[in-house]
């Protein structure tokens, strides 16, 4: 993890360290619950990324500890690991011609989008590559920080589009299957705890602690639980378990951690570069609208499952509509795994490849 930017003093929000986690529980908690309301998805770190960028903006010095942040990577890849099942490799295994070329044909795309606007130099470093990168939106952000990206940057674009995606996508939903009958309800927050999983999981996360800081593995804090939780619980030696409360927890603490960092300087780049991202975006969702309609003419695939299924919102999102409606669930989760395992694969290899761009440390200077 990057070393904490320092925050510009602000007219308030510069006293007392108690105070300032007081106002960003508080703040986070609020704006968790309104977005909630308003079904947005990613509510749970979108919530508590917004009150840190208050608070960091007005001149709060709070930061995450280390050990935390590091603590809840490991566990968010945990939570990715739990997604490859059976039968989304079945479903893989079944069409991963199509497959395959329907997700390079979207990664291309995403990499050129990030490619042009790294070359007028909107964005710092290879932030562009990941902010575009279709995948899960907390595990672009947090693999940006270790290839040269600026996670604020890459959390405002991936969040941003996932927002954008899915309230397209509850459209075309609505206009596929008509008026939208009762969804399926969220389980509980706090539910029972299986311990023997729950164990397994926990020490999937510290073994993927350990062996990435032991063998320097770059994003290895996400990647190493990935591949071999997910691994393992393919093999059926365990299954990957992590209750609602501890996700919101870990999401939340993401979110403190990128938005606590962000300067009003920071923000100030965001507006300038906003009209190319907002176009970036466009761009991408009505290319993978049109990949939708290939797999849909190939193989037959009702056109909300493909639309769903190549949808560049990321893998939540497209999991959240798709459950409460009449889709062909492992076809939509099996594509979108496939491609956030390649832009997790590729990624790096990109960011290197795309040329030179503004440095970070520019966002980071007080604006005047």
């Amino acid at each position: 993890m990057s070393e904490p930017i320092p925050a510009v003093p602000g007219p308030w929000l510069a006293g007392s360290v108690l105070v300032q986690w007081a106002v960003l529980v508080a703040g986070s908690a609020l704006l968790l619950v309104a977005l909630r309301l308003l079904g947005l998805p990613g509510s749970w770190m979108l919530g508590p990324m917004i009150a840190g960028v208050v608070v960091g903006v007005k001149g709060g010095t709070i930061r995450v500890p280390s050990v935390v942040y590091l603590v809840a990577q490991s566990l968010i890849g945990c939570m990715v690991a739990g997604q490859i099942t059976r039968p989304v490799v079945r479903s893989f295994a079944r069409d991963w011609p199509v497959f395959l070329a329907a997700v390079l044909a979207t990664l291309l795309a995403s990499s050129a989008l990030g490619w042009l606007l790294n070359r007028r130099r909107l964005l710092p470093g290879t932030t562009a590559i990941w902010g575009l990168s279709p995948g899960a939106a907390s595990t672009m952000m947090l693999m940006s920080e270790d290839h040269g990206g600026d996670p604020r940057l890459v959390a405002f674009m991936q969040y941003f589009r996932v927002l954008c995606v899915a309230s397209l996508a509850s459209v075309v939903a609505r206009l596929a299957v008509g008026a939208p009958g009762a969804a399926r309800p969220e389980p509980p927050l706090f539910s029972a705890i299986e311990p023997a999983p729950f164990v397994a999981t926990l020490a999937v996360a510290a073994a993927g602690i350990m062996l990435s800081r032991r063998f320097r593995i770059p994003s290895g804090t996400l990647m190493v639980p990935i591949v071999l939780g997910s691994t393992l619980q393919l093999a059926d030696v365990i299954r990957i378990e992590l209750p609602r409360w501890l996700l919101l927890l870990l999401f939340t603490v993401l979110g403190w951690g990128v938005g606590l960092r962000f300067t009003r300087a920071g923000l100030d780049h965001v507006a300038r570069s906003f009209p190319w991202i907002l176009a970036s975006i466009v761009i991408l969702i009505a290319f993978c609208v049109v990949v939708a309609w290939t797999l849909h003419m190939l193989l037959g695939t009702d056109l909300l499952t493909a639309y769903l299924a190549t949808s560049p919102g990321g893998l939540d999102a497209a999991a959240a509509i798709a459950a409460a409606a009449a889709v062909d669930l492992p076809f939509v989760m099996g594509l979108q795994t496939m491609r956030l395992i390649l832009v997790m694969s590729l990624g790096p290899s990109l960011a290197r490849l795309s040329p030179p761009s503004a440095p970070i440390r520019d966002l980071d200077r007080p604006a005047l």
